[in-house]
């Protein structure tokens, strides 16, 4: 008997506890939901078979190959390579510098020549990519050999009159880690805005500390505007250490403008603690905190091109992640720290970022909970 009570009161909680689970929307969203969701966006990204290079095809060459070879690079706009129209090698050289090109074909003067020695037309065809995109320029590179090996057996030469050559542009000072090192400045400021803060304020909501405030004529625009600052501060202090270790140990060449960068980085602190402050100041304890910060923070971490650059996604996602607050941050930082980007280059993603704030402070104002 003791045995048959003991397991009947187990299953008599199993029971409530599946219960309160049903009840409880949020727990079945996290659940069931959520991991379809990073199912599908990781699925569209590492299981798309149609890569695709926005590419710019800039012809030196007076040759009637080469003007075919461009005629009809253009009418084969395919899925993989999909040709953009430019004005000329600088406005190229632009688009690729604000990520709008994956890279640039470049036929050379010669190229396309008919020499005697071959009969045949000849030349180097050049694929020019960001530094710090060797894994976007790489594969380009090989894609473009395929096409120009194809042409060779065409013409059943012994040996290939062909080539493609791949190079990186840009400053010749500037390693990998300088442009990896960007994106993780921009993830710190994410991860001290949104998983620091969001956990800290429904902890102080538990204390009892906002519903003593809330007794006195403080209201809580008042409230949110000071917690913002306090912890954008801290976020600068924390990105100031990245910056002194990177370039301590790191190496890391900062090229463009301090004040610019400083001025920057304080805008994009307060974009993303204002999305902390959103999510603390709504959530009424750490069990909604938590999963509501890692559906906030996740997609901007890997959608926004910090970690995986955005010619992996397919054409959808690359659109959408337009559209993510963190695009603006990490595109803006690395157009400041190692292009040295000018004021003007600069302020498309500032305004963005400050547009996301406008919203998101308003939001977090609006959505306030006391306790």
């Amino acid at each position: 008997m003791r045995v048959k009570s003991y397991w009947i009161g187990v299953y008599g909680q199993v029971r409530a506890l599946q219960k309160r689970f049903m009840r409880d929307g949020m727990s079945l969203f996290f659940t069931f939901l959520f991991p379809l969701i990073f199912l599908l966006v990781f699925g569209a990204i590492f299981n798309n078979q149609t890569t695709s290079f926005d590419v710019a095809i800039i012809n030196h060459s007076k040759s009637e190959f080469a003007k075919q070879f461009v005629e009809q690079a253009k009418a084969n706009n395919d899925t993989t390579l999909k040709v953009k129209d430019v004005k000329d090698m600088q406005d190229a050289r632009e688009k690729l510098k604000h990520s709008e090109l994956s890279g640039i074909i470049e036929l050379p003067a010669d190229f396309g020549n008919v020499t005697p020695a071959q009969g045949r037309p000849s030349g180097t065809l050049r694929v020019l990519y960001a530094k710090g995109s060797e894994q976007s320029g790489n594969t380009l590179t090989a894609i473009m050999g395929q096409i120009i090996d194809g042409i060779n057996k065409g013409m059943g030469q012994p040996e290939p009159p062909l080539k493609v050559a791949g190079q990186a542009v840009g400053d010749e000072q500037l390693k990998t880690f300088d442009y990896t090192f960007t994106g993780l400045l921009a993830f710190s400021l994410l991860s001290m805005g949104i998983f620091g803060l969001a956990n800290q304020m429904p902890t102080e909501k538990q204390k009892g500390s906002y519903r003593r405030l809330r007794a006195s004529p403080f209201t809580a625009g008042q409230l949110i505007l000071a917690v913002g600052i306090h912890y954008t501060i801290i976020s600068l202090l924390s990105a100031a250490m990245m910056l002194a270790v990177g370039m301590s140990v790191f190496h890391f060449n900062m090229r463009g403008d301090w004040l610019l960068a400083v001025l920057f980085l304080t805008l994009s602190a307060l974009l993303m603690v204002g999305f902390g402050l959103l999510v603390g100041g709504w959530a009424k304890n750490e069990n909604q905190s938590a999963p509501l910060g890692n559906l906030v923070a996740f997609p901007m971490m890997f959608l926004s091109g910090t970690f995986f650059p955005s010619f992996m996604f397919p054409e959808w996602l690359r659109t959408l992640s337009q559209f993510i607050p963190m695009t603006p941050v990490t595109d803006g930082l690395r157009l400041i720290m190692t292009e040295h980007a000018s004021l003007g280059e600069v302020l498309p993603y500032a305004g963005a970022v400050g547009l996301w704030m406008l919203v998101v402070y308003i939001a977090a104002i609006k959505l306030f909970r006391w306790e």
